[in-house]
C-alpha cells in the first residue's frame, strides 16, 4: 500500500502506522477514526451580541448611521470568521480515551484520507484476527475433543 500524505503534511498515512502532528499511532491500535466540522461558537456569539447592541444602540438613537455602519460590518465579519470553524479528528484508541486533533481546511479535502485509514484499519484488523485464528488452529491437536464443562450437583 502506498504512503498517503495530506497535502500540509499533518497527516501520514503508511500500511501499518498513522503520524498526525508528530505523534505515530499503530493502526493495530486505532479502532476508527472520525472527523466532525467545528464551528467556532465564541465567534458567533461575539458577532451576534455585537450586532444586536449596535442595532439596539441604533434604534434608541445613541448611534449615528456612520458608527452603526462600521458597528454592523464588525458584527458581520465576526459571524464570518466563526462560520469559518475546523475540522477535528477524533481518533477511537482500544481500551484508552479517544485522541483529538484539529485539522484546518475544508472537509471535503479530508474525507478521502480518512475513507481510506479506516479501511486500512478494519484490514489490519482483519489480517491480525486471521493471523491469530491461524496460530491457534496449529497449537491444537487434530485429535483433541472440545472439553465437557464440568457439572455440579448437589
Amino acid at each position: 500500500m502506498p504512503t498517503l500524505r495530506s497535502e500540509d503534511n499533518r497527516l501520514e498515512l503508511t500500511a501499518t502506522t498513522l503520524r498526525v502532528h508528530d505523534q505515530r499511532y499503530s493502526l493495530l491500535e486505532l479502532e476508527a477514526a472520525e472527523l466532525t466540522p467545528v464551528r467556532w461558537l465564541l465567534w458567533y456569539m461575539l458577532g451576534a451580541l455585537v450586532l444586536a447592541g449596535v442595532l439596539l444602540a441604533f434604534l434608541q438613537n445613541w448611534l449615528r448611521t456612520l458608527p452603526t455602519a462600521l458597528g454592523l460590518t464588525v458584527g458581520a465579519l465576526l459571524l464570518i470568521y466563526g462560520n469559518r470553524g475546523t475540522n477535528r479528528l477524533r481518533l477511537h484508541r482500544a481500551g484508552r480515551e479517544a485522541a483529538h486533533f484539529s485539522l484546518p481546511g475544508d472537509l471535503a479535502t479530508w474525507l478521502p484520507l480518512l475513507r481510506e485509514l479506516n479501511r486500512r484499519i478494519r484490514a489490519q484488523h482483519d489480517a491480525a484476527a486471521a493471523h491469530a485464528a491461524q496460530l491457534l488452529a496449529t497449537l491444537t491437536p487434530p485429535d483433541a475433543a472440545p472439553e465437557t464443562p464440568p457439572t455440579d450437583s448437589f
